[in-house]
């Protein structure tokens, strides 16, 4: 069956994804059409095509427990000059990220992994691009300010061309929001 290159994450949502990739290519990331907005839970990682089937069932598994929770993005932040990366922060909803992270990766489950760096949740706004772009990028979004109750995740694949596709969302397992997510106690979720 080959080889695929998957990823996890928790989608950025309207209207403020389709905002921030308008802006990264704005800042002239030209990979900012591929990508859509997200907050990274497992990066870019090669798997046998057979593994999917597993990998699915393990990430329903964490979404069947877990809960919804609130995110909030605002300011920004830099890995320069480790990384060239430019990116809007998390701070509502970052440790619930970590978490989910390390389940995600766990050494039991399909996608056991290390990773490069220490996890640190954050929206990528700018990526390799010349310095004055990733200047501005910093500059620009140091404002920046937006918050949503986070209700799952999804996997992605990076197809040949590079773009990233959505293969499955996975919804968390609680019925009702938390009032503390920013939404009505009454709003209950679609199922996985």
């Amino acid at each position: 069956m080959g080889t695929v290159t998957i990823g996890v994450s928790i989608a950025v949502p309207e209207p403020h994804g389709s905002e921030l990739q308008q802006l990264r290519a704005g800042f002239g990331d030209a990979a900012a059409h591929g990508i859509p907005t997200h907050v990274t839970l497992l990066p870019p990682t090669e798997v046998d095509a057979c593994e999917l089937p597993a990998i699915e069932a393990h990430l329903a598994e964490l979404a069947a427990v877990g809960r919804p929770f609130p995110m909030r993005l605002s300011g920004t932040g830099s890995f320069r000059p480790l990384s060239p990366v430019v990116y809007v922060r998390v701070v509502a909803g970052a440790d619930a990220c970590a978490r989910l992270q390390k389940q995600v990766r766990d050494a039991s489950g399909p996608v056991a992994r290390d990773l490069l760096f220490p996890y640190h949740p954050h929206v990528t706004v700018a990526h390799g691009i010349d310095e004055a772009g990733m200047d501005r990028a910093y500059e620009e979004l140091a404002g920046y300010d937006a918050e949503w109750p986070c209700l799952g995740f999804a996997l992605y694949e990076q197809g040949p061309d590079g773009i990233w596709r959505k293969l499955r969302e996975f919804a968390f397992g609680g019925a009702v929001v938390p009032p503390q997510a920013s939404a009505p106690a009454d709003v209950t979720l679609p199922l996985a």
